[in-house]
C-alpha cells in the first residue's frame, strides 16, 4: 500500500455541511480497516479537529466535542493520545467550500499531501456551474442549455423580461457554485423571477438563469482504476417534486432506478460521454456527471467532483450495481490518486 494514515475530511463552510458529515462518516466506515489507519477530520470555518479515528484492525474511537485533537495546519498533523500523527493521504468529503472549490485541494497540494480528487484548478472550474459549461460548449458530444450569468449588485431593471425572452419558461435560477439544490428555484412566470434571484443570492454572489430542458434525468460516475477510466452504471432519477431538490435527494422524495432502464445504445453513449468529459476537464478521483436526455439530444447539467457518499447516495448505488464492494472501490480511489 502507498499510504498508511488516511484522513477523511468532512464538514464544510456551506449549507451542505450536515450532508458532508453523513458522507464523510459513511466513507470512513468503508475505508479498509485492515490496510489503513483512518482519521475523521471535521473542518468548518477554520476549526479543524479529529472527530474520531480507527486504527487498523481496531474499533472506532470517538472524541467528545470538547476533547477533539486540533489539526496543526502547518504540516497537516495532530497529536492523538500523546503521539503526533502526520496524515499521508486525504480523502476529501467536503461538499461545498472549501473542499469542492479548490481551496482544500490547494492547501494539500502546497504541503505535498496526496488527495482523492481533482487538482485545485480543476476543482475550482467544475465547482462553478457557469464556468464548467463554458469548457464544454464547443464539444460535439453533448449539448448545453442556454444560460445567463448574474452577479450580485448588478442592475436588475428589465432582467426578468430579458431572461424570459432569451431562455423561455420555465427556467431554473440557481447559484453557480452551490450544491444539494440549495438556492435553486424552478421559475414558471416572469413575476417569480426576482424572488428566485433573491433566494439564489442567499447562497452566494454569483448566480445563473438556465433554460429548463424537458426530458429524463440521468447520471453516471467515472473514476480511474490505475489503468483506464471506468464508467459506473447509469442511474435514472425520478423526482416526486418539481426537480431533484434537497427533499428529493435526501428525504426520500425521489426514486432512483439503478441501473437505468434505457436502451443499451443510450447507456453506452452516456458512459462514453462521461469518460470524455472526465478527461476533457482533467478530473481525478470519483466524479459524477448529470444529464437531461431530451428529444433533441443529451444535455449536460453539471459535474459533481465530491459526489454524495451517504448509504443512499447515487455513487454507492452505482458501485453496488457494478458488483463492487465500497471498500474495494475506495481502496482503488486511494491507491490510484
Amino acid at each position: 500500500m502507498k499510504y498508511t494514515s488516511i484522513a477523511v475530511i468532512y464538514g464544510s463552510d456551506s449549507s451542505e455541511w450536515e450532508v458532508s458529515v453523513r458522507s464523510g462518516e459513511f466513507t470512513s466506515s468503508r475505508v479498509d480497516g485492515q490496510l489503513y489507519d483512518v482519521y475523521e477530520i471535521f473542518a468548518r470555518f477554520g476549526q479543524w479537529s479529529v472527530a474520531a479515528y480507527r486504527k487498523r484492525n481496531s474499533m472506532r474511537v470517538v472524541f467528545p466535542k470538547d476533547e477533539r485533537p486540533q489539526i496543526d495546519k502547518t504540516d497537516f498533523s495532530a497529536v492523538i493520545d500523546g503521539q503526533k500523527v502526520k496524515f499521508d493521504y486525504a480523502y476529501i468529503m467536503q461538499h461545498g467550500t472549501p473542499g469542492e472549490n479548490g481551496l482544500m485541494q490547494g492547501y494539500l497540494e502546497m504541503l505535498g499531501v496526496p488527495h482523492s480528487g481533482c487538482n485545485a484548478f480543476v476543482a475550482a472550474i467544475t465547482f462553478d456551474k457557469y464556468s464548467c459549461k463554458s469548457y464544454l460548449k464547443d464539444v460535439d458530444y453533448v449539448k448545453c442549455a442556454d444560460d445567463m450569468f448574474i452577479r450580485k449588485g448588478e442592475p436588475m431593471d428589465g432582467l426578468a423580461k430579458k431572461a424570459v425572452e432569451r431562455l423561455g419558461l420555465p427556467m431554473f435560477v440557481k447559484p453557480t457554485d452551490g450544491g444539494s439544490s440549495f438556492g435553486v428555484t424552478k421559475v414558471k412566470s416572469e413575476a417569480d423571477f426576482d424572488k428566485a434571484v433573491e433566494y439564489a443570492f442567499s447562497e452566494g454572489n454569483m448566480i445563473m438563469a438556465e433554460a429548463a430542458i424537458v426530458g429524463r434525468e440521468l447520471t453516471c460516475a467515472v473514476y480511474y482504476n490505475g489503468k483506464e477510466h471506468v464508467a459506473l452504471p447509469v442511474i435514472e432519477i425520478i423526482s416526486d417534486n418539481e426537480f431533484f431538490d434537497y427533499e428529493a435527494k435526501y428525504n426520500g422524495h425521489s426514486r432512483e432506478v439503478c441501473p437505468a432502464q434505457i436502451p443499451d445504445t443510450l447507456r453506452d453513449q452516456i458512459q462514453d460521454v462521461s469518460k470524455k468529459i472526465y478527461a476533457h476537464l482533467g478530473c481525478a478521483g470519483i466524479v459524477r456527471v448529470d444529464y437531461i436526455c431530451a428529444e433533441e439530444g443529451l444535455y449536460f447539467l453539471e459535474v459533481n467532483t465530491i459526489p454524495g457518499m451517504t448509504a443512499a447516495s447515487l455513487v454507492p448505488q452505482m458501485v453496488r450495481a457494478a458488483g463492487l464492494s465500497m471498500t474495494d472501490f475506495l481502496t482503488s480511489i486511494i491507491e490510484n490518486s
